[in-house]
């Protein structure tokens, strides 16, 4: 298909009937399809695509919000990754495939993980199958090498996955049996496997960001001192669009990982600048930190909570984790690193949650 300025907007679930047009036509170039293409990295994998030139196919769900696809003139499907029938038909001329979608977080019963982790890669690789996908590019986490023990870092792609899991890591697991689905793909795979990261069309770590501050439930783990493991959105699309188009990376594994470059405390007041409040002054260490989120997590369950806890143990890994995971495969491979600082990324995602409006924090000034 070849983009015109309009979007074509088609809804496919069940069976697809005669009557039911699907603007599934041979493309002149290679097509892309990107999962998950509403949601954070997704959105911002077609944004990039777009801007080479590539063909885009957008797959959402239902209900997902379009418009920012739209205004990029990108065909989106909308449907169930779990639908076998959408899914071959969604793929249909697909030269590569970025799949992006997954339940974001930690929180949840595991068979919401079943249902939106594990299944959609079943389903995703039989359509990658039955179409003949050339190369698949899947998103995993950084979180998939479990809980090393210090010894074991610097960690690169060969080391032993699920260390040390506790009981409630629904989200590892899933993560990765879905690597081991896609091990089994006939056609090219590349994993990626990033860590933490954020930016513009973030509706999921931003929001509970906001709250903690706005309930004064905001808190330091430790001294502050350790680096924060965390990228920003755009520069992990370019490594899984750079992992999707190399040939170098047929059959491999990547970290994308931040080496580096600001900490924890660094960061929260960079945060409480940003937003108006005043500087964060609660430290717990990071012992009392991880019993701080096991309890959280634990009164959660016990009363049936739908959102995430303000505090989890996963939430504390978050900004304790270690920095030390080996990128040198990515940057020699792909030619990948970060290249946007933490700061700018911070001003990139306020800026486009809040726009020209006063920012919510009691020191915040007046932009107009």
């Amino acid at each position: 298909m070849l983009r015109t300025g309009k979007t074509l907007i088609t809804e496919v679930s069940g069976k697809v009937g005669k009557g039911m047009v699907l603007s599934l036509r041979t493309m002149r170039c290679a097509l892309d399809v990107v999962t998950g293409a509403s949601g954070l990295l997704g959105s911002h994998v077609v944004e990039k695509l777009v801007r080479q030139g590539r063909s885009v196919r957008a797959l959402v769900r239902p209900n997902s919000d379009t418009s920012f696809l739209e205004s990029l003139g990108v065909e989106v499907l909308r449907g169930s990754l779990i639908d076998q029938e959408f899914l071959n038909h969604a793929l249909k001329g697909c030269n590569t495939l970025y799949h992006c979608a997954a339940k974001v977080g930690e929180w949840g019963p595991w068979q919401e993980f079943v249902e939106n982790i594990i299944k959609p890669v079943e389903s995703l690789v039989i359509a990658c199958t039955v179409n003949k996908v050339q190369k698949v590019a899947h998103v995993s986490s950084i979180t998939v090498y479990g809980h090393p023990k210090d010894g074991s870092f610097p960690i690169d792609e060969s080391a032993p996955t699920g260390q040390y899991l506790w009981r409630a890591d629904n989200y590892i697991r899933a993560k990765l049996q879905t690597e081991a689905l896609w091990k089994k793909y006939q056609g090219e795979i590349t994993i990626l496997r990033p860590t933490w990261f954020f930016g513009p069309r973030d509706r999921t770590s931003l929001p509970r960001v906001l709250a903690a501050f706005r309930l004064n439930r905001i808190a330091q783990a430790g001294d502050g001192s350790n680096m924060l493991n965390v990228l920003y959105v755009g520069d992990v699309a370019d490594g899984v669009i750079k992992a999707g188009q190399s040939p170098k990376s047929t059959g491999k594994i990547y970290n994308l990982s931040n080496p580096g470059e600001i900490t924890q405390k660094e960061f929260l007041a960079l945060l409480s600048d940003s937003l108006g409040y005043p500087r964060v002054r609660k430290v717990y260490s990071i012992r009392m930190a991880y019993i701080a989120g096991f309890v959280s997590e634990f009164i959660g369950k016990l009363i049936m909570l739908k959102r995430p806890p303000h505090i989890t143990r996963y939430s504390v890994g978050l900004v304790t984790r270690s920095n030390k995971f080996d990128i040198s495969n990515a940057r020699n491979d792909l030619g990948w690193q970060p290249t946007t600082p933490v700061c700018d990324a911070v001003k990139a995602t306020i800026e486009w949650y809040f726009g020209s409006a006063k920012r919510p924090g009691p020191l915040a000034r007046s932009l107009t």
